[in-house]
Parts: C-alpha cells; sequence; structure tokens
C-alpha cells in the first residue's frame, strides 16, 4: 500500500464541499482501503460500523453539501479513540469487562459530525489510556505503520497507526502524559495536544480528568487548524471546560534542554536527528539552553507522587470488584493510587504550584520551548520484556506538559535508519495553541524532510528472507540450522540469470558457491524466512569462503542470500549447467 494517494482532510472537504467528488466515493475508497490493511494490521480497530450505515451517512452528507449547507468538515472520514464515546458504538477503553453503549456520543464526535466528518470506527489503545507504547491491549498491539516490529507509540495507537497507514485523514486521540505526542512521533505525524479545556471532554472516559486532553492526528497543520475550528469552544457540559482564546507568541526565542539534561537512553541516532534540529531551528529564531530540571521534577509527580492516585480514582470500581480484568501492568501502575494519602496529595499540589510558577516565568525568558518528542524508540518485543521502565523512558519530555498546563504540537523531524519517525514537541502556555501550528508551519518549511519510508505492510524489518542454494535445502546435511531457528518456508525460486554454480573443492559437507556473472544461468533455490536474532545467529555459523550477501530473484526482486568469497573457486567444478544444487547431487548418486 502506497501512501502516496492519500488526500489531506482539507482535500477532502474541499473536493465534497464542491461536489468535485462525493462523500460517497470517498467513503467507498476509504472501505476499501481499510479492508486491505486488515491483512496487515486488523488489531489497529476495536470496533467499527457498518459499510452499509456509513455509505448512508455519506449520502446524508451529499443531501446536505447539494442543499446548499457549508459543511467546513464535508465527507471527512475519521476515526476515534476507543475511549470517547461514539453513539451507535461500543466504548471499551480497550477493557472489555468495562464495555458499555453509549446514548449519546462525546461532544468533540457531535461538533466533528454537525460539520460534516463521518466516524467510521473505534481505535485500539493502551488500556484505560495507561501507557506511553501501545502495547497494552487484550485486542492486540498495534504496530509502527513504518515498521512492524516497533511499537506504534500510546496510549492512542491504533488512532495514529490509522492516519500513517492512510485510512483515514485524522483521528482522534487523548493525551494525559504525551499519548497524543508520543504516537506521532514514532509514526511521521503532527501530533496536536490543545490547551486543557479549549476541547471538551465531556463523553471522555477519564484517566485523570484534572489534566486529560482530547487531542488529533493528521499529515499536516491545515489539518490540525481545521479540526480545532470546529471542535474548540467552551462546554457547559464539560466542568474542565475554558474560554476559548488564542494568545500570539513571538517565536524570537527558543529553549530547549542543557545538553547534559539530555535523554537519550543509547540512542545516538536521535540524539543527532536533535541537533540537526536545532541547527534548522536556529535559521528560525535564537535557541537557548534552558535547564529543565524542574520540568523534570513536574513530570515525576504524575506517576511517582499523588497524582497517580487519579487514575486509580477513574478506575475504583472495576479494581475493586473486577481487578482481574484489568491488564497487569496497567493494575500495578494504578493500584499505587490506593497507597498515597491526602497530605500526599496536599503536599503534591503545593510542590506542583511552585513548579507551574517556575514554568510560567520560564515562558517569559522564552517563547516556547522545543523538545524532542521521545528520547528513543523500542521494539515490541523490548517493550513486552520491560513494560514499566521502557514505557517511563518514552514520556521523559512529555510527562509534564499537561500538568503545567502548556499546549504543545508534536511534528516530525526526521526518520531512524528503522523507518521509525524522531519528532520534535513545541510547547508553548495556555492558549498559545495556534501560534504554535504557525511556528510548526515555519519549520517544516525551514526542515523540507524527506517523506516517511514506504509502509513495511509484510514487516520486513521485523523479519528477514534468506535464499539457499545448497546444503540448507530441505533434506540436504545442513537444513537443522533453518529449522532449529523456525525458519519458515517461503516458497522454490529461480535467481535471475545472471548467476554462476560452482561446486566446492573439499567442503565437507559439500557445498556450492553461487556467483554473479553476465554469462550466467538461472539457478534454482529456495527462501526461507527468518526472524532478525535468528538471521544474525544463522550468519554467525557460515563458514568461510561463503558469505551472506544479496541474491536477485527472476522476478526482480532481492533477497539476503549465499555468496562467495573468490578463494571459493579455487579448484571448483563448475557446475552451472545442471540449473541447481539438487540436479547435481542426483547426478553424483
Amino acid at each position: 500500500m502506497s501512501t502516496s494517494f492519500r488526500l489531506s482532510t482539507t482535500q477532502i472537504a474541499q473536493a465534497v464541499g464542491s461536489a468535485t467528488t462525493s462523500a460517497v466515493a470517498v467513503m467507498e475508497a476509504t472501505l476499501a482501503r481499510i479492508a486491505a490493511y486488515d491483512a496487515v494490521q486488523p488489531q489497529v480497530w476495536i470496533s467499527r460500523a457498518p459499510a452499509d450505515a456509513l455509505l448512508a451517512q455519506a449520502r446524508a452528507v451529499d443531501a446536505r453539501v447539494a442543499a446548499g449547507e457549508h459543511l467546513p468538515l464535508a465527507g471527512v472520514p475519521f476515526a476515534a479513540k476507543d475511549n470517547i464515546d461514539v453513539a451507535g458504538l461500543e466504548t471499551t477503553a480497550a477493557c472489555p469487562a468495562f464495555a458499555y453503549s453509549p446514548t449519546a456520543s462525546a461532544s468533540v464526535i457531535d461538533r466533528l459530525t454537525a460539520a460534516g466528518a463521518i466516524c467510521v470506527g473505534k481505535t485500539n489503545l493502551d488500556q484505560f489510556a495507561t501507557g506511553l507504547v501501545g502495547t497494552r491491549s487484550p485486542y492486540g498491539i498495534p504496530r509502527n505503520a513504518s515498521n512492524l516490529a516497533y511499537v506504534s507509540g500510546g496510549s492512542s495507537s491504533g488512532s495514529a497507526v490509522a492516519v500513517a497507514a492512510g485510512l483515514v485523514p485524522f483521528a482522534l486521540g487523548t493525551d494525559t502524559a504525551g499519548s497524543g505526542r508520543v504516537p506521532a512521533a514514532f509514526n511521521h505525524l503532527i501530533g496536536f495536544k490543545p490547551t486543557k479545556g479549549r476541547w471538551s471532554t465531556h463523553g471522555l472516559v477519564p484517566a485523570c480528568r484534572s489534566i486529560d486532553c482530547i487531542t488529533v492526528f493528521t499529515d499536516d497543520t491545515a489539518g490540525a487548524r481545521l479540526v480545532d475550528d470546529v471542535v474548540a469552544g467552551f462546554d457547559p457540559a464539560d466542568p474542565w471546560s475554558r474560554p476559548l482564546a488564542d494568545h500570539a507568541l513571538a517565536a524570537k526565542i527558543i529553549g530547549v534542554p542543557r545538553r547534559d539534561q539530555r535523554l537519550w537512553f543509547g540512542d545516538l541516532e536521535s540524539e543527532y536527528l536533535y541537533d540537526q534540529a536545532l541547527a534548522k531551528l536556529a535559521s528560525l529564531a535564537t535557541v537557548v539552553e534552558i535547564d529543565m530540571a524542574p520540568l523534570q521534577e513536574a513530570a515525576l509527580l504524575l506517576y511517582n507522587g499523588p497524582w497517580v492516585a487519579e487514575r486509580t480514582a477513574a478506575m475504583a470500581r472495576l479494581l475493586t470488584e473486577n481487578p482481574d480484568a484489568v491488564d497487569p501492568t496497567v493494575r500495578t501502575v494504578v493500584e499505587a493510587g490506593w497507597d498515597k494519602s491526602a497530605v500526599e496529595l496536599w503536599n503534591g499540589i503545593y510542590r506542583m504550584a511552585e513548579l507551574k510558577r517556575h514554568a510560567d516565568q520560564l515562558l517569559q525568558q522564552v517563547d516556547l520551548l522545543v523538545f524532542p518528542t521521545t528520547g528513543t524508540t523500542y521494539r515490541v518485543d523490548e517493550l513486552l520484556a520491560a513494560p514499566v521502565a521502557l514505557n517511563s523512558n518514552l514520556g521523559a519530555y512529555t510527562n509534564f506538559v499537561n500538568l503545567l498546563d502548556m499546549a504543545a504540537v508534536a511534528i516530525p523531524a526526521g526518520q531512524r535508519t528503522n523507518g521509525t519517525g524522531f519528532g520534535i514537541t513545541l510547547i508553548g502556555p495556555a492558549h498559545s495553541d495556534r501560534a504554535l501550528l504557525t511556528m510548526a508551519d515555519a519549520w517544516a518549511a525551514a526542515a523540507q524532510l524527506s517523506p516517511p519510508p514506504p509502509l513495511d505492510l509484510e514487516g520486513r524489518m521485523q523479519t528477514v528472507k534468506i535464499a539457499v542454494v545448497g546444503a540448507h535445502l530441505e533434506g540436504m546435511p545442513l537444513h537443522w540450522q533453518l529449522t532449529s531457528r523456525n525458519a519458515t518456508f517461503v516458497g522454490a525460486f529461480e535467481t535471475a540469470p545472471s548467476y554462476r554454480l560452482y561446486a566446492i573443492a573439499d567442503s565437507v559437507p559439500p557445498k556450492p558457491a553461487l556467483v554473479f556473472s553476465e554469462e550466467g544461468a538461472a539457478i534454482k533455490l529456495e527462501v526461507y524466512e527468518l526472524g532478525v536474532a535468528e538471521f544474525g545467529s544463522f550468519v554467525v555459523d557460515v563458514p568461510p569462503p561463503l558469505a551472506i550477501g544479496t541474491v536477485t530473484l527472476a522476478d526482480g526482486s532481492s533477497v539476503k542470500g549465499f555468496v562467495s568469497e573468490p578463494r571459493a573457486l579455487n579448484g571448483a567444478e563448475d557446475i552451472t549447467h545442471f540449473g541447481g544444487w539438487r540436479a547435481f547431487i542426483a547426478s553424483k548418486a
């Protein structure tokens, strides 16, 4: 699946609103893309609306447009994280025992649908929005859209992947500690986290009710602006809602962490990409280093301090009546709140007020902060092995933002060699939302980043395909080196007609040497698939004069495979005319 076909939120809204295309045509294409991607990651979704119901909604949008109604989001499909109520779809918060059927949609959903947008389904998440990883759900683990071996980020995992995979042009997430920003960074997206109270949280399953925010993932800032135009504003149904305000930012002085305070967790590539980002930022404004220790202290209060008890309060009934229904890692994190006292809470509130005063004074000395969104990323297997410690690492630059009442926009800032995204986050005071989006546009113009890599639909970086031509073929003496590593047989193929095959002299057991030659022929071989770690151990066992290189198959595709050093041909017999090792061995019999 290529990403080149993708239409943005604004493109779809303009096309449907002008009747250049129809909402029905957009929905039909959306359903086809979702069905195709289900073969790769069905776990992106927890539930979806029936196709006939979605097409009926699309026809209704087309009728409204034909009647002359202006719809800012005419026909735009979107997804909603499954802790946000959508009438007609169950809300689970990724916990089947908690599931309920809401009688009404959340306020943000009502505003989006009134503007012509169509919710196609509910996306997967870290259970009860507790986690920054995307691995804590009984509905499966959504994986990074660019490399399936790596985490998608969480807790808004499914929403980020749905946009990154081109299934919908925007998706709603939530953000308490970074859940609307970390997945954006890993998946090459914009993650817009508005000021607390700018978007209503009425109809949201709470994590930490006092600091929860509903967020949006998009491919560009124009889409984030359009969604904000529709959903921002005071909602009397939400006790945390605030009057709408937009404050300007001079954006002339940018604060960044002191070099000695930057946390990379051994990820030198992220450190390099951040340094590159700062060099580009220096062309836009004055970059100054700041002491982020007070911000880190605030961040620690979220889970190590009394605020964890707010998560406990949100889940208290389930934790008391059916604790086994809660993901074990989530339960371990949240049950710590039972031990927090009122004295600890008030002392925490007092200290947070002091830290917020410090943050406010800091934002009078600099116009905004630009931090790495995360210091590193991890493979899914790594997170499953160390679920709490590695999750905590991902929140090093995000946990303090909502506690200190700041707005933030996560934006792409490059990609690692494994294809996963690296991002930076623009952080400003409350109500600087639109100014941050403007600064994000200036960054994009200065950065001129390459587009993200093609989607890794087959998990190519999670497994490795290897071609074998001789002693490792099925039934041959070294085939056990593949079966002992749980190799999967892909198929029998031929090389491109540009190889010669030799029987190596005095090799025990007998082995061939495959050599590239312009006067070659097609050679029969078998292809197997190994996990990355298993492939590495297999390569270690390959003896000279053989080596592992790249072999071109008859269809033009390439896989890893056995090649040879020049010395392999000393005294070797050219057996190319047999067309493969099996035929040569049969001739000896």
